[in-house]
């Protein structure tokens, strides 16, 4: 039976064929005509994915209360996920490259929503940990299989830099947005209702993905690399685990970087991941391809993405804290205070993304990176008793602003020249270097907030009470400095090691690695 002639309905195949299917009988590339209605069910998933980190947050105290968690425990509602996430990862992407991207996202969001159903209806704390680690297993499929559908669904320049745009908009808004809508939820529903929501809007966009998101998926995948899977992914787990197991989780509590079983945790992550490279060099077919990470401006999006999680995603866990503890904020009032936050994202994505096929992405990333350390240093300058309009708020607006400039660049240029062969592999590992510098930076600047906190009230033990509040902002200070260095040198990075302009930026992902015969990848 022959094959249907609209290149709509066959699945993409890296190669000579993808080609041959993404351009028209006169040799015109061929334009998705569903393409923006498979971008907004992307956005759909990409928001639910990046706001479930953030969303629980401030339902913490309810959901405590309601299940009778410990405050030892506490903290597993929220790693349960990042850990998931974190650690399977790069696994996730690699299972979209061969099974099939689209229908690793269906499956990401059908299993995402009955996670989130069975959290929503926990009945211990057990449960609810458990099912808080399959939805992040499930956004492990999803994310990745996301973003690399954007990268085999938009081929113009214009075009892609648009939907790019939107991704980096909701990368770094969603949390801002997650903070919102989980104190709204909270105040006037139900914690429940922060998991529950999930559920028909992942139903909702699973069925529009069937007729809007085309098929992808890469040829060879006649072997799978076991050894690989496994090591990666206990690594992942491993470091993850072993950065927020020395995370302090009270004022003076600083100790659990130098326990032996955070040392081991780290060292058998260590162990794992090495292992892992060597195993990828030596199989035919490895999980991840070391052309995707030895690429020069891949390598670099990657760890800059990687240093700006170590130094931006801590803002939000330390500015909520202000904002409640210091200032008194419930925790409605304080979902509100971080919506200037994503509204400066979603305006400044649009800018950059206009901005970038003309400039290319170092003229966006570096200022970018700047602005954002800017906006670290001035709340670095908070007192127990700022105001949130005089001082809290130009902050924010500024560091939103840089991180728009800074996050659509970063994914295009991590995408940049790679075949669509490694598509979900490496838009795995972009995710993979936030997340994991998520972790890695809230461990590192929680210990230097305890330690700054812990120093002040033994140097002050007179003022009693009255000096709980300076001491506590002293901590969260001293942490968005730390944070501003991290952004620095990212910013330093990207002068050192992305090399690509607006010329490449036109060009066509052959002329960067030689080997794409699949539908152009541009970095506009």
């Amino acid at each position: 039976m022959p094959s249907s002639t609209d290149p709509r309905e066959n699945p993409v195949r890296d190669g000579s064929t993808a080609a041959d299917d993404a351009s028209g009988a006169d040799g015109q590339q061929w334009v998705d005509p569903l393409r923006w209605k498979a971008l907004l069910v992307i956005a759909i998933a990409q928001l639910m994915v990046v706001l479930d980190a953030s969303i629980v947050n401030l339902a913490l105290p309810s959901a405590k209360t309601a299940l009778g968690i410990s405050d030892a425990d506490q903290q597993w509602i929220v790693t349960a996920y990042t850990l998931a996430f974190g650690g399977f990862l790069l696994l996730g992407g690699r299972i979209a490259d061969y099974v099939g991207r689209k229908r690793v996202f269906i499956i990401g969001l059908i299993g995402f929503a009955a996670a989130s159903a069975l959290g929503g209806i926990a009945p211990t704390a057990a449960f609810l940990f458990g099912a808080r680690a399959l939805q992040g297993g499930f956004a492990a499929l999803l994310a990745p299989a996301a973003l690399s559908l954007i990268t085999v669904t938009f081929h113009v320049p214009k075009e892609r830099a648009r939907a790019f745009g939107v991704y980096g908009a909701i990368a770094g808004g969603g949390a801002a947005i997650g903070l919102l809508l989980g104190g709204v939820l909270t105040e006037y529903l139900s914690w429940r209702w922060c998991l529950l929501v999930n559920t028909p809007i992942a139903i909702f966009a699973a069925i529009l993905a069937i007729p809007f998101v085309r098929e992808s998926r890469a040829t060879d995948r006649s072997n799978y690399d076991i050894g690989g899977a496994v090591t990666v992914t206990a690594g992942l787990v491993a470091l993850v685990y072993g950065f927020t197991k020395a995370a302090p989780h009270g004022f003076t509590d600083v100790s659990h970087w130098t326990e032996g079983s955070t040392l081991a945790w780290l060292a058998f992550a260590v162990v794992m991941l090495v292992l892992f490279f060597v195993i990828e060099n030596r199989v035919s077919n490895p999980l991840l391809p070391m052309r995707v990470l030895l690429n020069r401006n891949r390598g670099g999006s990657y760890l800059v993405a990687l240093i700006v999680g170590i130094g931006l995603f801590a803002m939000f866990l330390f500015l909520g804290l202000y904002l409640q503890v210091v200032l008194g904020y419930s925790p409605i009032r304080a979902g509100f205070a971080f919506l200037p936050f994503s509204i400066g994202i979603i305006l400044g994505a649009g800018v950059a993304s206009q901005l970038l096929p003309r400039v290319g992405p170092k003229p966006l990333m570096v200022p970018g990176l700047l602005a954002g350390a800017v906006g670290m240093v001035l709340l670095a300058q908070l007192k127990s008793d700022s105001q949130y309009f005089s001082h809290v708020l130009p902050a924010m607006i500024i560091i939103s602003l840089g991180m728009a400039f800074t996050f659509i660049p970063v994914s295009t240029t991590a995408l940049h020249g790679i075949g669509h062969e490694d598509a979900g592999v490496g838009s795995a590992v972009i995710n993979t270097s936030q997340q994991v510098g998520g972790a890695v930076g809230t461990a590192l600047l929680n210990t230097v907030a305890v330690a700054a906190t812990t120093a002040y009230l033994s140097a002050n033990t007179d003022q009693g009470k009255a000096a709980l509040a300076v001491a506590l902002t002293e901590g969260y200070t001293r942490a968005f400095l730390v944070g501003s260095v991290f952004l620095v040198v990212a910013a330093i990075l990207t002068v050192t090691m992305i090399t690509i302009g607006k010329d490449a930026a036109k060009e066509d992902d052959d002329e960067d690695d030689g080997k794409i015969n699949a539908p152009a990848v541009h970095v506009g």
